[in-house]
This record gives C-alpha cells, sequence and structure tokens, in this order.
C-alpha cells in the first residue's frame, strides 16, 4: 500500500459517515470518504428548493437528538469553530383536530398542563406524574438507546438495572419496551385528543398505533419536549453537515462527492478496499465502512459468505414512504384552531389513532391513503433567516406513502406511478392542510413535491422513500439491527463495518451508529 492508503474508506457522506470519520480521525487514523450525491448530508440536506432565498430542509429537519448526542457533546467546540449553531425553540409541537380543538406542548409545563386539563382534568394529573417521574425513567431508557448491542455491554447494562431497580423495576422497563404506542396511551389517557398528540410520534419512526415496541417514541418525544423544547438548525439542518466537513477537511480527511462506489474489494474473508465507478481503486489499512442500507451492502460485497448474514441483508424489512412537499409562503398558515399555533415549529394533522392505523395499513398495501398524516414544520417561525424577510417557508411530510402504488384508497387517483400520481396526491395532501388553516394555498409563492422515488434517487439508504432506512419493529430493533451478531457494525467480512441508521440504535440525526462505531474502531 502506498503512503497515501487511507486507514479508513468510508462510503457514503452521511451524518453518521462524517461523525464516524471525525472520531476516527480525532484518534490519529486517515480518512476519505465517498458519496454518490453531488453533496454531502444523506437526508440531512438544505438548500434553495422553490425560489431564491427561500432554504428548506430535504427531509430531516428536527436535529434535537443531535444537539443532545454523546458525539456532539465531545465535538461541540470543534464544530461550533466550524460554523455550526443551533436555533432552539420553547414551542416543539402540537396537533390540531377536527373539531377546532388543538394541544400544544412547549416547555411552559403550566401552559401545558391547562391545555392537557382542558381535555381531561385527569389526564392533566397523568402528566405531571409522568413529568415528575422522567427523569429517573428517562436515564433508564437512554441507557438502553445509547448502549452498544454487545453480549458484555447488555451484561454489564443489565446488571446497573437491577442494581438500581431490582427485578420488578427492570422487567417493567422491558414490557414497556415492548408495548404499542395504542396499548400505553389507552393505559394512560383517556382524551382521545391527548392520545393522537402524543401517537402522531410514533408514525415519525414507522410505528403506527397497534405496532408493538412503538410506545417508547411517543413517550420521549413528548417528555422531551417539555424538558428541552426542540432544537433545528440555523440557517438549516446542513449547518452539522458542514461544520463536520470542514472539520475533517482541517484534520486532514477527505470528502469527495459525486463519486459511486461500485463494489467492496475484498478476498479471503477480508476487505481491503472499494472500487469507484471512475475506475478507481482505494485500497483501505484498517477499514471499509459502508454507510449503506442492508440490501446495498450485499450487492456491494456479491454475499458475505455467511448464510444468517446475507439473507439478514437481503430480507431487511424497510418503512412506508414519505412524501414531502417544500413551500415558499407569503405568510403562514391562519390556523383555525387558534393563532397560537403559528409558534410551533411542527404542527400534526393526525386526527386520531384510528386514522394514523388506517393510513399505514394503506401505505403498506400500496395504497396511496386515502388522508395521509401530515407533518407540517414551520421552521422560520423558530428561524427566520431561512426566508427573506417577512416570507415563510413550510415543510410538509406526506406520511404514509407507498414506493410502490398499487392503486388510491379513495377511488380517485388512477396513475400507479410517481412521475403522474404525485400532482394530485400532494394536492390531496394540501386539501387537508387547507381544512385546518383555510387559506393557506392562496400564500403559497412556490412548490416542490419531492416523490418517494426522489428520495431514494438522491440518497439510496433511503429505498422506496423510507426516511429511517428500515423499520424499527420489535423483530429488527435491538440487537436484531441489522442483523443478530451484527448489532455493533461488524460483519462477517474482516476489516468490513456497517453504519448508519439500519445498524443499532437505528434512524434520528444522533449519529449513534457512527460515533459508536468509531469509539469501538479506535479503542474509543
Amino acid at each position: 500500500m502506498s503512503r497515501n492508503t487511507p486507514d479508513a474508506v468510508i462510503i457514503g457522506a452521511g451524518h453518521n459517515s462524517l461523525a464516524c470519520a471525525l472520531h476516527l480521525l480525532s484518534r490519529g487514523w486517515s480518512v476519505a470518504v465517498y458519496e454518490q450525491a453531488a453533496a454531502p448530508g444523506g437526508a440531512v440536506k438544505t438548500s434553495e428548493l422553490t425560489l431564491p432565498g427561500f432554504r428548506h430542509d430535504w427531509a430531516a429537519m428536527n436535529l434535537s437528538l443531535f444537539a443532545g448526542s454523546a458525539f456532539f457533546s465531545q465535538y461541540s467546540e470543534e464544530l461550533g469553530k466550524r460554523g455550526l449553531n443551533f436555533a432552539p425553540t420553547s414551542h416543539p409541537f402540537a396537533s390540531v383536530f377536527p373539531d377546532g380543538a388543538w394541544l400544544g406542548i412547549s416547555q411552559d409545563a403550566e401552559a401545558n398542563l391547562a391545555r392537557i386539563a382542558g381535555l381531561s382534568e385527569r389526564d392533566a394529573a397523568t402528566w405531571q406524574e409522568l413529568g415528575a417521574a422522567f427523569p429517573e425513567r428517562a436515564a433508564a431508557i437512554l441507557s438502553v438507546l445509547e448502549n452498544p448491542m454487545q453480549k458484555h455491554a447488555i451484561a454489564r447494562l443489565a446488571g446497573k438495572m437491577l442494581w438500581t431497580s431490582g427485578a420488578g423495576g427492570t422487567l417493567d422497563l422491558a414490557q414497556f419496551l415492548m408495548k404499542s404506542p395504542r396499548q400505553w396511551l389507552d393505559e394512560t389517557f383517556e382524551s382521545d385528543h391527548v392520545k393522537a398528540t402524543f401517537g402522531a410520534w410514533g408514525m415519525h419512526l414507522d410505528f403506527a398505533p397497534d405496532v408493538a415496541g412503538g410506545a417508547v417514541f411517543p413517550y420521549l418525544e413528548a417528555m422531551a419536549a417539555q424538558a428541552f423544547g426542540m432544537v433545528l438548525g440555523q440557517g438549516g439542518a446542513d449547518t452539522v453537515i458542514t461544520a463536520m466537513v470542514e472539520a475533517i477537511t482541517a484534520r486532514g480527511g477527505t470528502v469527495e462527492c459525486g463519486v459511486s462506489v461500485e463494489r467492496i474489494l475484498h478476498s479471503g474473508g477480508k476487505a481491503s478496499g472499494v472500487e469507484l465507478a471512475d475506475g478507481r481503486s482505494i485500497e483501505a489499512r484498517k477499514a471499509v465502512i459502508a454507510n449503506v442500507a442492508p440490501g446495498a451492502l450485499h450487492c456491494l460485497t456479491g454475499g458475505s459468505g455467511e448464510t444468517r448474514h446475507d439473507q439478514a441483508m437481503q430480507g431487511f424489512s424497510h418503512a412506508p414512504g414519505t412524501m414531502m412537499i417544500h413551500l415558499a409562503m407569503e405568510d403562514l398558515p391562519d390556523w383555525a384552531a387558534g393563532p397560537e399555533l403559528r409558534d410551533f415549529a411542527y404542527v400534526h394533522l393526525a386526527p386520531s389513532l384510528d386514522q394514523m392505523a388506517r393510513t399505514y395499513q394503506q401505505a403498506r398495501a400500496g395504497l396511496l391513503p386515502d388522508e395521509p398524516v401530515i407533518v407540517c414544520g414551520q421552521p422560520t417561525v423558530v428561524d427566520p433567516s431561512r426566508a427573506p424577510e417577512g416570507k415563510h417557508v413550510l415543510w410538509l411530510q406526506v406520511r404514509m406513502a407507498p414506493g410502490e402504488i398499487k392503486g388510491d384508497a379513495a377511488g380517485e387517483i388512477a396513475a400507479t406511478d410517481w412521475e403522474s400520481a404525485a400532482a394530485p396526491f400532494a394536492q390531496r395532501a394540501l386539501d387537508i392542510l387547507e381544512r385546518y388553516a383555510p387559506g393557506t394555498q392562496a400564500k403559497i409563492l412556490a412548490k416542490r413535491v419531492v416523490t418517494p422515488r426522489e428520495l431514494e434517487a438522491e440518497n439510496p439508504n433511503l429505498v422506496g422513500g423510507d426516511q429511517i432506512c428500515g423499520s424499527h419493529h420489535l423483530s429488527q430493533h435491538f440487537l436484531y439491527r441489522p442483523a443478530r451478531g451484527y448489532a455493533d457494525g461488524r460483519t462477517p467480512i474482516k476489516g468490513l463495518y456497517h453504519t448508519g441508521a439500519a445498524v443499532w440504535p437505528g434512524a434520528g440525526t444522533g449519529a449513534s451508529p457512527g460515533f459508536m462505531l468509531a469509539q469501538k474502531l479506535a479503542g474509543k
């Protein structure tokens, strides 16, 4: 190998790859990152998708997990010097309902209590109890979600939990982690509006109301919103990407975009480098790290030589897709339920658990949902710099949407290809928004619709528009993400490692898969 051969070659320049690269560089490794897209970031990108001066987050918008991550805690000073800047909000999210009611969660605990009491006095009392218990319970949950899924780490964690919580408390936590959102919400609250407000968060992570293992996400999002608020990126979510790339470059690493990796080079059960689409072969001294979907990993290697691993990669299950609608706006929506809703970063249009369950099943069946869940992001409420003075952007996630269209649940859209179905399905979503905020469509200056197919074309990890790179259902989570025995990023091929949202602990902007792998490789 030449003196210019890097210690690690990383495939893909998503935030997990960049976190991994930066930590390895800090530990003395040399690193080269190769990205097939024209710009780094994966799903964390920002650009002027509609009109000049209007900056839209391509997919990910919420950076709370990144701001609270172990990775950022270690590298905050360095990234801050490279321009990383957050835009926090004390009004994270709200839900609106067809009857004119709404419920929002902010960092004002008294206001939250009053809003919930307006729907149910009993639920308000429960909310107070949950808030009081949150620090202790969150610590126990996060001790699971932030630890490697390795035998020794699990044994150490189990011992700690038994010591601090006892057998009963440990078993109670395990039971909670297996509950569906509906089961926990029905046990905990009586108001259907309260249940829907929190249950909507499950839809962000492929946890429809009746999917086992999903209760933890509505719980954590709801309680963390009151405790910590929400964090966006100043000027766009790509502030984290720009800062990490600059930090990597300053340390001597390279990030090359616009070049695809055609295959991973390996022989005799050991990886040696990668072959690029332009004909170059890049050797790696210590590791090849692939931030790719499991199916792509199998294609790049041609198989690992271990049947169980190969079957897991080929059979990896993806969540339904998402359509994005980016709007340049003359003004914010005038929410019929009340002007206070203009203060919230997210407004969910998800009226009931039953509607969410129906939408999810329709998408899983390949149907365009008759009433998709709409996540309406209002980032310029938090960060006015994303639009010209007095103007705004709206960031709409349309959940769920099938990657392959087999029909329309409403019987109105005949097209089964996304090129033809995009416009009428986007209009369906905009019409739903119009019902809750009349006059919104008249304020649209420009629109950019991004289909599930376009999301995948830009970032192949988002298979069928799956923004979380794989279902987080129990059969594909914890020890099984992406396969039993490989949740720590190892593969059967020596020197080849797997990272990204498909690897434990999964999706989100926290960069844990990449950071934990780098710690493993570098010995912390």
